[in-house]
């Protein structure tokens, strides 16, 4: 069962930022596609199933952006 979720990231200025928030999120196992607006900060994270936020939380800190609070 294929997931959809959506996150809003803080701090992306650039496409160098989108690379490095997309490459973290992929390397989460289960994840099978992620889409970066740059101009909102939206995120949308396909995975194979639900994601902990919590590990969401911690790949897009390493990236070296914040999570948005939904």
């Amino acid at each position: 069962m294929a997931v959809t979720s959506t996150y809003t990231v803080k701090g992306m200025t650039c496409s160098h930022c989108v690379q490095s928030v997309t490459q973290e999120l992929s390397a989460l196992p289960g994840v099978t596609g992620v889409q970066v607006d740059l101009a909102s900060g939206g995120v949308t994270v396909a995975s194979e199933t639900p994601l902990a936020e919590q590990a969401v939380r911690e790949a897009v800190d390493e990236a070296g952006y914040e999570l948005a609070d939904a």
